[in-house]
């Protein structure tokens, strides 16, 4: 499958671009499909996470409160035989920045973790879930990729946020 690759600079019709995590709460906005907070990852910890083997890359799929979020992640690096660097601990404490922001944001006192090393295209086609909204933050590799349908006819435009810019996407709930 080809895609059509335009990394998201500037917001597009209801995308909201923040640049704090606290200004992903625009996805509670009327018309406000997906919010992105603007951020590069830092330089040394995208170095180690890309340099890493992929089978060292830490994996999880658990529900759990937004407080176990770290344990988790240290127990699934552990799993994982992740080097015990000080990137690694960054990468544990970025996730769970994010996770705990996006609990508080959505008022969940549970969410469904899940980080996984993906080699191919994770979804085959674009689709809105049937969940009230879901944060993405890609690690390594292409940044996270979502379309905005143009028109009612169905032509659509593929963007790609950039590599560590996590992403909220409102769901169909």
């Amino acid at each position: 499958m080809n895609f059509i690759r335009k990394k998201s600079i500037d917001a597009v019709v209801g995308v909201c671009l923040a640049n704090s995590i606290d200004c992903l709460s625009a996805i509670h906005h009327r018309g406000c499909g997906a919010a992105i907070r603007r951020r590069p990852l830092q330089e040394d910890l995208q170095a180690w996470v890309n340099a890493l083997d992929p089978d060292q890359l830490p994996r999880a799929r658990v529900i759990l409160r937004h407080d176990q979020v770290k344990e988790a992640l240290r127990q699934a690096c552990e799993i994982a035989q992740t080097p015990e660097v000080e990137q690694r601990e960054t990468l544990v404490a970025d996730a769970t920045t994010l996770a705990t922001s996006f609990a508080c944001l959505m008022d969940a006192p549970y969410l469904r973790l899940r980080f996984d090393v993906i080699k191919t295209n994770a979804c085959r086609r674009f689709h809105i879930d049937a969940v009230t909204a879901r944060l993405i933050c890609t690690y390594r590799g292409t940044g996270t990729q979502y379309s905005i349908e143009t028109n009612r006819g169905g032509s659509t435009r593929i963007f790609t946020t950039l590599t560590g810019a996590p992403i909220v996407l409102r769901g169909s709930l």
